[in-house]
């Protein structure tokens, strides 16, 4: 039974994985952007109640990776998103609790497996449609 990607792990493989990306930090908050106006992120990673309290991400090590996904990938993961969601479990992709709606989902402390099986995936795709709507 595998263990669970930490935060910097997350961090570590978006920066080093993809080339181009740069971030920033609100409240403490990490935001990945390929867009050289920083304008919108293709992934984020939240560690705190900042910006909602959905998933209490002010519990000890807790984090919420987010990642922009195109339409079809969000109906294959989540269906069209609506239904009863525990904000706050581990290990689970599910839409976003606020940005749901505009094909971001998220998943709180990933295990290894996941996180290599799953997440890798979602974010190369996130990435490659980025790099594609800014190198037209």
């Amino acid at each position: 039974m595998g263990g669970t990607v930490n935060q910097s792990e997350v961090i570590d493989y978006i920066t080093t994985e993809f080339d181009g990306v740069t971030t920033t930090v609100a409240d403490e908050n990490l935001f990945f952007f390929y867009d050289p106006a920083q304008m919108f992120p293709f992934a984020t990673l939240m560690v705190n109640d900042a910006n909602d309290e959905f998933s209490d991400l002010n519990r000890p090590g807790v984090y919420r990776l987010n990642i922009g996904v195109d339409k079809e990938t969000f109906v294959t993961l989540v269906g069209d998103g609506a239904g009863e969601y525990d904000y706050t479990a581990f290990d689970t992709i599910m839409p976003h609790p606020v940005y749901g709606r505009q094909r971001w989902i998220s998943i709180l402390n990933p295990s290894d497996t996941t996180f290599a099986e799953k997440i890798h995936p979602l974010l190369a795709d996130a990435y490659a449609r980025d790099v594609r709507k800014h190198t037209k």
